[in-house]
């Protein structure tokens, strides 16, 4: 195998045994960019190509010399357009920030360029991250990489389909309301939302409160996404919530015996999620393959009102989302220029009050408990990773699922909600693709939820789960 059809992890090791150079790499990806950006329209801002390879020779030399900075030495990376890089662009695809540009790099992106990675530009996102769908008034919409006039979903939508296209070795994401898996199930790759506080985000205006989000990895294998993990997590003093332990715990080997592990299957809440033709089967089809495994599969119940869930969710997301669009809606003459879909969340937000904050925050509380009492009976947990399949790339959001009426922009994605809620790790493997009707030849995820700080096992289950899907996980959108 050659890049870019390597693995990241293959590559890292390609690129420190001198099998191939980094300004090969980086020619390799750069050719690779011409090729597949131009339809996808998943990497924005991109840095001087003269500039890359230029680097790129730097990190050959320090090869030469047996100086290795780490796991990303020399690889070609692109951070999410959420995420500060010093000397790029950080637009937040809203037309407000778009020659707004990085002086410091963010915690995430000192990381990952600590362990060697080089920085060739970003992923596209929706603006300001809300809504699963990549478009935005700066540079427009990011094409699902099975079928460009599909979304990508989002909002680390850019990142999912520069991974399928192979334009990029892994990606980096974030990930508040399904970011990091809504965009792999469509883009048939991998998403890791990790436990809350794993991955330490900052800068943020807030470090107690504003706990939902969460950057994380994504990477076309599991392997990828355990070593992504371990080069971005671990403690950071300037976040107190971050967890304390070393990153390099995501290094260790990932085979399990998966024999006798519990999965709980959520499903669509007995009813209570509306769901697309098809999502419910495809991903009941990828849990026989658990069960053929040795998994024990066996239906779960949520254990309280999903309803009541939702209401504290947007009593939550406004409270945090409404402070993050606040600024920009000070100058009247802004508000045209910011998506209706953010005005609606500042403008619900300014009418919240502490003590529905409190109760929404003992109502996530309860939530928490009863998946515990889950956890007691099962060692994971699975949903579907989306309630539609992607969708036309004109369309804002689906308004209707079936016979059901969408009352927000982001009510289709309820699914996602639970893990975030709950701060519990999640990942989205791919299920398997649509066979018949407009939506044939589409992917859809899978969400596997572990147990509490439970990352590590959950990504051994989702390995072995790759190791016995091998075939259908390596297929490749049309044309890449």
């Amino acid at each position: 195998m050659v890049y870019p059809d390597m693995s990241a992890d293959a590559l890292s090791q390609a690129i420190h045994t001198k099998q191939v150079s980094c300004r090969e790499v980086m020619h390799m990806t750069l050719q690779q960019i011409a090729l597949q950006n131009p339809q996808s329209n998943a990497l924005v801002s991109l840095a001087n190509e003269d500039e890359l390879l230029r680097q790129a020779d730097e990190r050959d030399a320090q090869l030469a010399r047996n100086a290795s900075m780490g796991w990303m030495h020399g690889m070609p990376q692109a951070m999410k357009d959420l995420s500060h890089v010093a000397g790029f662009r950080t637009s937040l695809g809203s037309p407000l920030m778009h020659n707004f540009v990085a002086s410091e790099d963010g915690l995430m992106a000192s990381r990952m360029k600590a362990s060697g990675c080089i920085v060739i530009g970003k992923t596209n996102t929706p603006e300001f991250g809300l809504g699963s769908h990549t478009f935005n008034e700066v540079f427009g919409a990011t094409r699902n990489a099975w079928n460009p006039s599909k979304t990508a979903g989002g909002s680390s939508g850019g990142a999912a389909v520069a991974l399928a296209q192979r334009m990029l070795p892994v990606a980096d994401g974030s990930d508040f309301m399904g970011s990091l898996r809504n965009p792999a199930g469509w883009n048939h790759i991998f998403g890791f939302r990790p436990s809350q506080g794993r991955v330490p985000m900052l800068p943020v205006q807030d470090v107690w409160i504003s706990q939902l989000a969460t950057e994380g990895p994504m990477g076309r294998s599991v392997k990828d996404v355990a070593m992504l993990l371990s080069v971005q997590a671990g403690y950071h003093p300037a976040s107190p919530l971050s967890i304390a332990q070393d990153g390099s715990a995501f290094t260790a080997a990932l085979d399990l015996n998966p024999r006798g592990q519990r999965i709980g299957w959520l499903g669509d809440l007995k009813g209570y999620l509306p769901m697309q033709s098809g999502v419910l089967d495809t991903c009941a089809n990828a849990l026989k393959s658990f069960e053929s495994m040795g998994c024990d599969v066996d239906t779960a119940e949520l254990g309280m009102d999903p309803a009541k869930v939702w209401e504290a969710w947007l009593v939550w997301r406004q409270a945090l989302v409404g402070p993050r669009v606040a600024p920009f809606m000070l100058k009247t003459e802004n508000h045209p220029q910011v998506k209706p879909e953010a005005r609606w969340e500042y403008e619900q937000s300014l009418r919240l009050t502490g003590a529905q904050l409190t109760a929404a925050s003992a109502t996530r509380s309860q939530l928490y408990q009863h998946l515990l009492k889950l956890f007691e009976r099962f060692d994971v947990l699975a949903l579907p990773a989306a309630q539609v399949w992607p969708f036309d790339v004109s369309e804002r959001w689906p308004s209707q699922i079936n016979d059901t009426s969408m009352d927000t922009y982001h009510r289709w994605m309820e699914v996602v909600l639970y893990a975030t809620f709950a701060g519990l790790p999640c990942i989205s493997v791919p299920a398997g693709f649509s066979h018949d009707g407009p939506t044939q030849g589409l992917p859809m995820g899978l969400q596997l939820i572990g147990k509490p700080q439970g990352d590590f096992a959950l990504l051994q289950l989702a390995h072995a789960y790759e190791q016995a899907n091998l075939e259908m996980i390596s297929l490749r959108p049309p044309g890449v």
